[in-house]
């Protein structure tokens, strides 16, 4: 079964070695330098350049946008799912999540909304997924609010210390 490793920014070499993944998304703001580790194909990694904020217009901020939504769905619809995918974020916590989610939903679009977002929960219960990616995915895969409702109701996750990482199966 194909499965995406969400992990923060510090842990994406040792983590895409220790799951022999060779395609990445990052989510990162702009300006915010970092090595692709060797064994991620440069032409298999995904970069979108924003910050975790729920709201468009706060400075120099970038805020999640349509578009990104676009672009990582798109991205993943051409993943082989043959070795995990490594999305992150700065944290894993945030960004990278809700990104997760989303691939999950655009690659098994049968699945529920709510099992998707529970099963979530049990495996990184610190995630607390960026809403506005959240809110774009529900627009961009049709999902009539459901997205949006599923993950409002798992709620806040935990407290992180900016080292969690965990493996989201992509279908239950």
């Amino acid at each position: 079964m194909s499965a995406i490793v969400v992990c923060p920014l510090e842990s994406i070499a040792e983590l895409a070695v220790r799951h022999g993944a060779s395609e990445m998304v990052s989510l990162i703001a702009k300006g915010q330098d970092f090595h692709r580790p060797g064994v991620i194909r440069a032409d298999r990694h995904l970069k979108l350049a924003m910050n975790d904020i729920a709201f468009a217009g706060t400075g120099d901020l970038i805020a999640p946008s349509e578009d990104h939504v676009g672009q990582l769905i798109d991205f993943v619809k051409t993943w082989d799912q043959a070795a995990p995918l490594i999305i992150h974020c700065w944290m894993g916590v945030s960004r990278s999540p809700a990104a997760a989610v989303i691939a999950a939903l655009a690659l098994h679009p049968d699945q529920d909304e709510m099992a998707l977002a529970t099963r979530l929960r049990q495996v990184a219960p610190h995630a607390t997924p960026n809403a506005r990616l959240i809110e774009f995915g529900d627009r961009a895969l049709g999902r009539q609010g459901r997205l949006m409702s599923a993950i409002k109701a798992i709620g806040r996750g935990a407290e992180a210390d900016g080292r969690a990482s965990f493996v989201l199966p992509i279908t239950g």
